[in-house]
């Protein structure tokens, strides 16, 4: 059974309407190209994994930390006792620190949180865990150095992929600042243009 061609016009109007603009949820007109522009996402995927497996992996370190210092105590120099002890209270509340920062800034794509994060991963938490990976004075234990070689991959890979995450996320509000600004200046030009008549008639 054909169809009449009125109907069959209406038809393919309609779906050329309804395909033309996969992201459109509802019947309102489609999003401006800056405002798709500002609404992209730029927060990283693989960042939120590791700080979501780091914050299951952090307890694990740490009990075992403290389990492998029960053990070797009192065959550790006085002062690598105090040194241990006051590195891993320091990891344990950088740590708690960094992962909220972290995932603040991270989600809700905040510049500052996220590179406050960053500083403290490169400049205290990764120094600090390397000091307890490689120092042989601290006579690490097999499980010590498993877990610090794990914990070190952790801070490694948010390092690298929170400078890259931060680099986006300065350059699209560089970008966001350019096209406010340029807006701004075509609406003055704008009104401008309307005001030029009015004078030229006084």
């Amino acid at each position: 059974m054909e169809l009449p061609d009125p109907v069959r016009q209406r038809l393919g109007n309609l779906s050329l309407t309804v395909f033309r603009d996969s992201s459109r949820t509802g019947p309102g007109p489609g999003p401006e190209p800056s405002e798709a522009a500002d609404n992209e996402m730029v927060s990283s995927l693989p960042l939120q994994m590791s700080l979501y497996f780091n914050s299951y992996f952090f307890p694990l370190w740490w009990v075992s930390c403290i389990a492998m210092l029960h053990m070797k105590y009192s065959v550790l120099p006085d002062y690598y006792k105090f040194i241990v002890i006051t590195v891993i209270v320091l990891i344990t509340l950088i740590e708690a620190i960094r992962l909220y920062l972290g995932c603040m800034g991270n989600l809700q794509e905040k510049v500052p949180e996220l590179a406050g994060f960053w500083l403290l991963s490169f400049l205290l938490q990764l120094p600090l865990i390397l000091f307890l990976l490689l120092n042989e004075g601290l006579r690490n234990l097999p499980l010590e150095k498993a877990i610090h070689i794990v914990f070190t991959v952790f801070l490694a890979f948010q390092v690298i992929s929170a400078f890259l995450t931060l680099k986006k996320m300065v350059n699209q509000l560089a970008a966001r600042f350019h096209l406010q600004d340029f807006d701004r200046l075509s609406a003055n030009s704008a009104a401008l243009r309307r005001r030029r008549p009015f004078t030229e008639e006084l």
